[in-house]
């Protein structure tokens, strides 16, 4: 099973997602998603999403700030503000420690990291911000591969401004 992980589109969804995430069987949005981009993702590929500080009242009705599930025999949990190991949310931290997911993803920072956690023996994803707002410079989207463990992670970097695939 291949996923596509985005996060803090700020109601922009860059070209390149419908490049990058073709193959990809989901996609998953990790907050900050802004107007419109929700509906545009799930008309694209099947799509789970935690919405974001941004995020308005008619997608905190629809998306929950946290969400736990299981892809391919692997425990995710999603959410916006996470932090990363070692520098976990207090609130996230406990939530970790006793759901014990293989994968954790968070968006919310605008900076892409992918890395284990020793501690907690997860991976954590946080695939950087594809929009057009904040400090970031360049747009990043995150793929990989489940099968039986999370494994060929490919990143895609562009310009924050450019609208279609170079």
């Amino acid at each position: 099973m291949k996923i596509g992980v985005i996060s803090d589109t700020h109601g922009t969804l860059p070209r390149q997602v419908y490049s990058f995430f073709d193959q990809c069987d989901e996609v998953w949005h990790c907050g900050d998603i802004g107007p419109g981009v929700f509906d545009e993702l799930r008309q694209f590929k099947p799509t789970r999403a935690v919405y974001g500080n941004i995020d308005g009242g008619d997608l905190r009705l629809e998306l929950p700030r946290t969400a736990i599930f299981s892809v391919g025999g692997l425990k995710v949990v999603m959410t916006h503000i996470g932090g990363y190991p070692g520098h976990y949310q207090p609130a996230i931290g406990r939530l970790l420690s006793t759901e014990r997911p293989d994968i954790f993803v968070c968006g919310h920072s605008h900076i892409l990291k992918i890395m284990y956690d020793k501690q907690l023996q997860l991976l954590h994803i946080n695939p950087g911000a594809a929009g057009c707002y904040g400090i970031h410079r360049f747009s990043t989207l995150v793929r990989f591969d489940i099968d039986g463990t999370p494994r060929n992670a490919q990143i895609l970097e562009f310009p924050k401004f450019a609208t279609s695939a170079e």
